[in-house]
């Protein structure tokens, strides 16, 4: 056998025990007559000691290992004469009476330490040395333990695990399809699933009334830090369902998650509307870690004489918290920042709330003593706070505010990664008009129910419509969203006619489902979990790439295996998609 026990396991209760132990070499450390190699496996190091007293041709073979080779060693577990309290295994090492090298390693290209000399682009390409670092075996390993304890969640609740097919049909709706060009039927196409929306609803058609799937999916999009062209979802359905029962039952799943993966217990599970999401934090995934709500000055200046205030769609601030004793050199990077490209203000008002209850702004000019206190009012501002105020049209100004206060919250360390505040963000638009198309658009999907009470408005006011939908937000970032389904024939139909489908595309596109709503289709809803973004916020992060095992870049590329890449021309002719010549 290859080993006994692994390189994390090994105790002080067993000292005088023989053990066989396999692994890479970490590192090694000659010191004279003796040499100590530090063995690693995934389950940690243990020290190897070599020592010429006990056997000098071992310990030259020893001196001769490089890292990273992997070797197999028999020993002896003695007592470590200088422990080392940060390894689970520093109170022993093994006096090593057997070595064999079972396959040597080129030097890596980089180190394969906790913290290492690589970067990025290297770490991705040699991706199978970089999962061998802690870091990102941690990573991969807490995926595990999250894609199990959803499974046991959910299995408990009589969830039962369908797959759904890979190959499917192309759809004009949301982001765009990888597509797969089919050899058998020339000239036609395959489609790889944004997500498994139509089949899990005829799995309710079908009866099968609990579904989910851990599931890949895939969008051809342009790439972020937070996401990849192919992406894993927690996918869930149920019949016979009210929006309720979705919430109580995925706020549960939340709550179980944390509980089992952080050993947190999450009592308040807040919800909020999409309207005053968007009113108080000018956003729809708001981090409700801290406050500074957005508040509306615009009545109060109005008269100021103050142009840029005065000609503003939107005069909005926020009070950031004991912050009124920020130097002009803070103020003017503030400043700066709100004028980035990526931000695209023109500038920034300051107000600061002095601890003695006098007040200074950058626009005493316009606006006395008495108007600033307003001012504090209006915003919730005390002494010691600074009061900061953006003006513009309200859809730039909203979104700067917005990210303005994010900037605040992480430069005052409010949004502290092992602080969980989940939220529920219900009562979204249905629909949302797209002025270079000239058409509406679903915010969610095709497939979302109108709330009940405003279904009289779909053919008169199509704009105002709210959705049965709601998405679940863990610390400002969307980790699932879903709907109540419409489930009637008749219904689906008008749906696709506001959204500009005549009836012969919406058949062609979408009339296996038309039909199946005709057989008795129950209410049905359901939730889909964005897995690797949840995972990545569970491990205290908000980029996902290291919480996937082989990730692509930024550009869509996977650097280790060079993909995508070029196919034969042989390939291509078999696909009938050669290129002719003239």
């Amino acid at each position: 056998m290859y080993r006994t026990q692994n390189c994390g396991e090994l105790r002080a209760e067993n000292i005088s025990e023989k053990t066989t132990l396999s692994g890479w070499v970490q590192r090694s450390r000659n010191m004279g007559g003796m040499t100590f190699i530090d063995l690693r496996d995934r389950y940690g190091i243990t020290q190897l000691a070599f020592n010429e007293e006990w056997d000098t041709a071992l310990l030259e073979k020893a001196r001769k290992l490089g890292r990273e080779f992997v070797i197999q060693i028999t020993g002896e577990v003695i007592e470590r004469s200088s422990k080392n309290s940060k390894m689970p295994t520093g109170d022993v090492e093994v006096k090593v009476e057997k070595l064999t090298v079972l396959n040597e390693s080129k030097t890596p290209p980089f180190t394969i330490e906790d913290d290492t000399d690589g970067g990025d682009e290297l770490r991705m390409k040699y991706r199978y040395l970089d999962i061998r670092r802690k870091p990102v075996r941690e990573n991969l390993l807490l995926r595990s333990r999250v894609n199990l304890a959803v499974r046991q969640y959910l299995a408990n609740l009589e969830f039962a695990e369908v797959e759904t097919p890979f190959l499917i049909k192309s759809t004009p709706e949301g982001a765009r399809d990888f597509v797969v060009p089919s050899r058998m039927h020339g000239g036609e196409f395959y489609a790889l699933p944004q997500s498994p929306q139509t089949f899990k609803q005829l799995l309710m058609v079908g009866g099968m009334d609990k579904y989910f799937q851990i599931v890949k999916c895939f969008r051809d999009e342009d790439l972020r830090a937070d996401r990849q062209p192919e992406f894993t979802q927690i996918d869930c359905e149920m019949a016979f369902v009210e929006q309720e029962d979705i919430l109580q039952t995925f706020e549960g799943l939340v709550r179980h998650l944390l509980q089992e993966i952080k050993g947190i217990s999450v009592e308040e599970f807040p919800r909020m509307t999409y309207a005053d999401a968007m009113r108080k934090y000018g956003n729809d995934k708001p981090d409700i870690r801290f406050g500074m709500e957005f508040a509306d000055l615009k009545p109060a200046i109005t008269g100021s004489g103050f142009s840029v205030f005065e000609n503003a769609e939107m005069v909005s601030a926020i009070a950031v918290p004991g912050c009124a004793e920020y130097s002009r050199k803070q103020l003017d990077a503030l400043t700066n920042w709100v004028k980035r490209p990526q931000i695209g203000m023109q500038g920034l008002v300051y107000c600061k709330y002095n601890a003695d209850g006098t007040f200074k702004s950058s626009v005493d000019k316009f606006f006395n003593a008495d108007a600033l206190k307003n001012w504090a009012e209006i915003t919730g501002a005390k002494p010691g706070d600074l009061i900061l105020v953006l003006a513009g049209n309200t859809k730039l100004t909203t979104k700067a505010l917005s990210e303005l206060r994010l900037h605040m919250g992480e430069e005052l360390g409010l949004r502290n990664p092992d602080v969980f505040a989940p939220l529920w963000v219900t009562d979204f638009p249905l629909l949302e008009w797209d002025d270079e198309s000239e058409r509406f658009h679903a915010m969610h999907h095709p497939f979302t129910a109108p709330k009940p009470e405003d279904a009289h408005l779909l053919d008169t006011d199509p704009g105002k419509v709210r959705a049965n939908a709601y998405d679940i937000i863990l610390n400002g970032n969307e980790i699932g969203g879903g709907s109540i389904r419409i489930h009637d024939r008749e219904m689906q139909k008008r749906m696709f006619t506001i959204l500009g489908f005549t009836d012969e595309e919406a058949q062609k596109q979408f009339g296996f489902l038309m039909n199946a709503f005709e057989y008795g289709a129950p209410p049905h809803g359901g939730i889909a979990f964005g897995f690797d973004r949840l995972v990545a916020l569970l491990g205290g992060e908000e980029v996902i790439r290291d919480f996937i095992a082989f990730p692509k870049n930024n550009a869509g590329r996977d650097v280790m295996i060079d993909a995508p890449a070029t196919i034969s021309e042989e390939q291509l002719k078999e696909l009938t998609l050669a290129i002719q010549e003239n």
